[in-house]
């Protein structure tokens, strides 16, 4: 059920739809900038068969594709949202981030966690650093494939993009709060932020029998995607209250690690994107299948990207990053 009765979702609606047709009015005084891009999007949304694709700079819409009030599970995307409730816990003194899973009574299913890795801390799994290979909920083949053996790496040694650190924060997250990830996400960002569509049953868990810590994937439509990447362009910023702690988005924004992706850093809970090629605290958020919310601060940029289904050919992110390099790149 939702938890927003009809004469606030209206009022949330109106509001909407008044910032969303702002952007549009801008649009429609578009320069060549914006055909240039508009061009490319076109090309990206046939190209990619996706659901709806939206680029906005400066809160001027160049490009809006497909249907933007479809609910799409974001797959890993999940992740980048849980990033931002996470920020507004350890600023509330509700979370520690140098807490370690011993202190905080982090386990799991047999094979049982190791005293050594328990030793790694709240920070540690926010930048996939944990050390911890446990079997988990949502874990793609590639996923199994590369998960190194338990034991092979220290906490904070290594990185790797793991399952288990991302779904051990989701339990870290309840335990600590006392909130419901999903109703949380409502009423600390959604409803603040004026989303449209989403509600708290947008979200579920998921539990497989190896792991007692769930994944929790997201429902969101592309509008709603929209305000959530303006907001962390903006740092944590919403016409003027702030939302999330504007540290916390920087520090999620900057690469911590290098990965196994080309020249893809990894901050706290986001992919991070060269700075030489698009600037400083360049970013994205990903989700299995094409899901993508990308902000380029050097370049007021937000780029919202969903597919109801995901596409058989490989290379979806390269595909994605090339895209985004074209929008900000002279011709």
């Amino acid at each position: 059920m939702s938890m927003i009765d009809p004469t606030r979702r209206r009022l949330f609606a109106l509001a909407a739809f008044s910032w969303l047709g702002a952007a549009s009015a801008l649009h429609a005084r578009g320069s060549a900038g914006s055909s240039a891009a508009a061009s490319l999007a076109d090309e990206q949304f046939r190209d990619e068969a996706l659901a709806a694709l939206i680029v906005m700079r400066d809160g001027q819409r160049l490009a809006s594709l497909g249907n933007e009030r479809l609910k799409i599970d974001v797959a890993s995307v999940r992740k980048s949202l849980l990033g931002a409730l996470h920020g507004i816990a350890i600023a509330e003194k509700r979370i520690d981030p140098s807490a370690t899973l011993a202190q905080l009574g982090i386990d799991d299913l047999p094979p049982a966690l190791t005293e050594p890795e328990k030793q790694a801390t709240v920070r540690d799994l926010l930048g996939a650093r944990s050390g911890v290979y446990h079997v988990s909920a949502h874990e793609t083949a590639d996923m199994r494939e590369k998960r190194p053996a338990r034991g092979s790496h220290a906490p904070g040694t290594f990185w790797f993009y793991n399952n288990w650190d991302f779904n051990a924060l989701g339990t870290i997250y309840r335990r600590q709060t006392g909130e419901d990830i999903f109703a949380s996400f409502a009423h600390r960002i959604a409803r603040p932020i004026g989303m449209v569509d989403f509600e708290a049953d947008d979200g579920r868990y998921v539990r497989v029998p190896q792991s007692r810590h769930e994944a929790y994937p997201f429902k969101l439509t592309a509008g709603d995607a929209l305000r959530f990447g303006q907001l962390i362009l903006d740092r944590g910023n919403w016409g003027g209250r702030q939302i999330i702690p504007s540290d916390w988005v920087a520090q999620s924004l900057s690469a911590h690690s290098t990965t196994d992706r080309g020249d893809l850093g990894y901050g706290y809970l986001w992919w991070t994107l060269p700075a030489a090629r698009f600037g400083p605290g360049a970013a994205f958020a990903a989700g299995f299948g094409g899901q993508f919310i990308a902000v380029v601060p050097a370049h007021r940029l937000v780029v919202v990207q969903l597919a109801q289904r995901p596409s058989a050919r490989p290379g979806r992110t390269k595909r994605f990053v090339r895209f985004l390099a074209g929008l900000v790149e002279p011709a």
